[in-house]
Parts: C-alpha cells; sequence; structure tokens
C-alpha cells in the first residue's frame, strides 16, 4: 500500500441538529478504528488549538483512498480534504536498514 499525508478539516453545516453531529461522531470514532485494523489508518494528530486532523493513511492508490477509505467515515460529507501522496525518502531515519 501506498502511504498519503491527509489534512482534513470538518465543517459542521449550520442547522445540524446536535443529536445528529453526537452520532457521527460516534461512527467516526469506530471506524477509525476499523480503518487503522485494517492498517489505512497509520497516525492521526490533531494541531494543538485547531479542529482539523493531519494523519498518515495508507491505500492502494488515490482512487481508492477517496472511494474506499475516506470515502467511508461518518463525518465525509462535512470533510474538505487535501492529499499529498508520500514515498520513501532515502535520508528518512525511520527507514529500516538495507531497505531501498
Amino acid at each position: 500500500m501506498r502511504e498519503f499525508l491527509v489534512e482534513i478539516t470538518t465543517t459542521v453545516p449550520e442547522g445540524t441538529a446536535q443529536d445528529e453531529v453526537d452520532r457521527r461522531r460516534a461512527a467516526e470514532a469506530v471506524r477509525a478504528r476499523e480503518l487503522a485494523a485494517a492498517g489505512h489508518l497509520a497516525r492521526l494528530w490533531r494541531p494543538v488549538g485547531e479542529l482539523r486532523s493531519i494523519g498518515v493513511w495508507r491505500a492502494a492508490d488515490e482512487d481508492e483512498l477517496r472511494e474506499k477509505v475516506l470515502g467511508t467515515l461518518p463525518l465525509r460529507p462535512w470533510m474538505t480534504l487535501a492529499v499529498t501522496a508520500l514515498e520513501p525518502h532515502p535520508n528518512d531515519p525511520g527507514r529500516a536498514e538495507g531497505t531501498t
């Protein structure tokens, strides 16, 4: 699987009932755990003081990422995404010895 850096900004539409927001957020947490268990969600951060997320996600390609991974998130209709495909850097200190 390829890795992608994904920046997610979620904006709840004006007039949305709080119970709908709560329901979707709870479902989002469940789905995120499922995607992590399946190897699609590697890491997820929230910048201090901001209502956005930055994560490392995995999928075969960007189409799969957008449609079959991120597209399954309950909050997806309220999300704006910035997706950047990543590739290993030769100087990455996290790379295992002897890999190319």
